[in-house]
């Protein structure tokens, strides 16, 4: 079954080099059949024949299509995608796996090299931040200000 909405992700020339990065990360991932640029469509978008024009992927269970446009658009911090975490050596790996650009690096927030910004954050962190308590949830939330890379037991004393 095809999902109703899939993330479509613009690359100047480099989609199936970051498809092959991302499934190489995430376990439960595959890449889909690619298409390439026919002549007329080349021509028409300025890139070369032959090369890859659409990746379809996917990674545990979302899909997504990776493609070649060329230099027109980049990526930026007003989308991301959320990877929840169930433990500290979860948000380590994909942390240490997905982090390029330090300055980027804050609150769980991160950019990969191919410039997509990722949130790598424990599935604990909502339940943390919404307690009953509105003092407990505010530590955490002041805890997790300070942080770059998400540390559990970190948000964990600061809820205590």
């Amino acid at each position: 079954m095809q999902q109703k909405i899939t993330p479509f992700l613009w690359f100047d020339d480099n989609a199936e080099e970051a498809v092959n990065f991302y499934i190489s990360i995430f376990k439960n991932s595959k890449k889909g059949k690619v298409t390439y640029y026919d002549e007329e469509i080349a021509k028409a978008a300025k890139m070369p024949v032959g090369s890859a024009l659409v990746i379809p992927f996917e990674i545990e269970g979302q899909q997504f299509l990776a493609f070649n446009g060329g230099p027109v658009f980049k990526f930026n911090e007003s989308i991301s995608f959320v990877v929840n975490c169930d433990s500290q050596k979860d948000i380590d790996y994909f942390w240490e796996k997905l982090s390029a650009v330090k300055e980027a690096e804050q609150c769980g927030w991160l950019k990969d090299k191919f410039g997509l910004s990722w949130q790598i954050v424990p599935a604990i962190l909502g339940e943390l931040m919404s307690d009953p308590d509105p003092e407990k949830a505010k530590r955490v939330s002041k805890a997790m200000l300070q942080m770059k890379k998400i540390d559990i037991d970190q948000l964990k004393k600061a809820a205590d």
